[in-house]
């Protein structure tokens, strides 16, 4: 017997108590119903590689969007980028490269079948109800797919420009002069935010003008200008990234509070763009989705945008499901910028949240929490995977201590997942 199971028997018990199997997508209407009436609903994932996290967000999306009139799909992913899909599923465009537009590595993320096959039942709800165009505020119009991201900064400078310029707009003299002075960096946000940073040579008065002009222009625009307010995010890209990358040459974790604070900002102008009464998904890994004063990262004096968004919206106003697994296989990389390798995901870790799950049954299951549940209310190490992992030193850097019940609302467990399947030519590393 393991010295670890009389201290997790509790929370074992607790679990198979409180626990539903999952055997198909209609088991999830519980997770559903419990979300109630919640503007916000948060779908996390353990990892960027596992194909179960984004075809089980995938169905819980296909009942937000038709039974509670869920308005539009937010994503860890670049704006720029998301709007070729954006365009597609609202029936403006015909079908994306996804290799073209998603070309920023990791591209495997928003590149793959999962996500393709989201976009395809988006595009056919949205022609079912005849493509009914832009936000309004009768509440018609398309379900869209948005990026809410920071790391575009050229790509939204580029499509600012190119969208003020076709409209004759005259702010497109100030996005020229702002572009021209990170041209310089030859889009090396690195180099950027040395440059900033420590020789005082920042184009963030430049951004910020741009940025304040183009809310006043959309401000006065109807309703229902994708053109204006893609402007205005990505200016909105263009400031915070500006600040993500003077930052991230210091260090620390003011870097990570920008990124999750520029997520929040972006998420809720989309939201104002469909009207008071819209309701988002937000797609994005456990660590910015699961409330960061439930984990160690409130320590560090992290925020994330589960913790945002409670703080500014009320509790009752955002659902976060986190997502793990027992093991399986996940698509990631040995190092940042590196071919992507199919991978052994081990067991969770003796002690682990994971391991919990698994030993309260082999199977499938999810969990709702709330009520009396004080099993759940002390900190257990629960695993985080990036697009960057070493499987055979996970257990010393890929667990975080997390309260369950106060990380999420909701979580669902996969016992034995498989890799995604990304859309690249080049074909992944077998498993190892």
């Amino acid at each position: 017997m393991s010295p670890m199971e009389p201290h997790i028997e509790p929370i074992v018990d607790r679990i198979r108590r409180d626990s539903f199997r999952l055997n198909g997508p209609d088991d999830l209407d519980r997770i559903v119903e419990a979300a109630g009436n919640a503007k916000y609903v948060l779908l996390g994932e353990a990892s960027h590689g596992t194909s179960e996290f984004y075809t089980l967000r995938t169905e819980l999306t296909k009942k937000l969007v038709e039974r509670k009139g869920f308005r539009f799909v937010a994503v860890e992913g670049d704006f720029p980028s998301c709007q070729a899909v954006n365009r597609y599923v609202k029936g403006a465009s015909g079908k994306p490269d996804w290799l073209a537009s998603f070309d920023r590595w990791p591209t495997w993320m928003w590149a793959n079948r999962e996500i393709v096959a989201l976009a395809e039942w988006m595009r056919g709800f949205n022609e079912a109800r005849g493509f009914a165009g832009a936000s309004s505020p009768s509440g018609t119009g398309d379900v869209g797919f948005y990026g809410i991201d920071v790391y575009s900064l050229w790509e939204s400078m580029e499509e600012t420009i190119r969208h003020l310029e076709s409209t004759g707009a005259p702010e497109a003299e100030l996005a020229r002069r702002a572009f021209s002075c990170f041209e310089p960096h030859l889009r090396d946000g690195q180099s950027y935010g040395v440059a900033a940073a420590f020789f005082s040579e920042t184009c963030e008065d430049e951004v910020v003008k741009l940025l304040a002009a183009l809310r006043t222009k959309r401000a006065a625009a109807e309703n229902g200008d994708e053109g204006a307010l893609g402007a205005e995010i990505n200016a909105l890209v263009a400031v915070d990234a500006e600040r993500y990358y003077r930052s991230m040459v210091r260090g620390g974790e003011e870097s990570w509070n920008i990124r999750d604070r520029h997520m929040v900002e972006a998420l809720e102008r989309i939201a104002a763009f469909y009207g008071p009464d819209a309701k988002a998904i937000v797609w994005e890994h456990n660590t910015h989705i699961g409330d960061a004063r439930a984990t160690d990262m409130a320590d560090e004096g992290m925020v994330n945008v589960g913790q945002l968004l409670r703080e500014r919206h009320g509790e009752r106003d955002v659902f976060a499901v986190g997502f793990g697994t027992y093991e399986g296989t996940v698509i990631a990389a040995r190092a940042w910028g590196a071919p992507i390798e199919t991978m052994r995901v081990p067991p969770g870790v003796p002690g682990s949240w994971e391991h919990c799950m698994h030993l309260a049954g082999a199977w499938d299951k999810a969990i709702v929490f709330g009520g009396d549940q004080p099993e759940f209310e002390r900190p257990i190490p629960h695993r985080a995977i990036g697009v960057v992992y070493a499987p055979e030193r996970e257990r010393y850097g890929n667990y975080v201590p997390s309260v369950m019940a106060d990380r999420y609302d909701a979580f669902v467990h996969v016992e034995t997942t498989r890799a995604l399947q990304p859309l690249e030519a080049e074909p992944a590393a077998g498993a190892r």
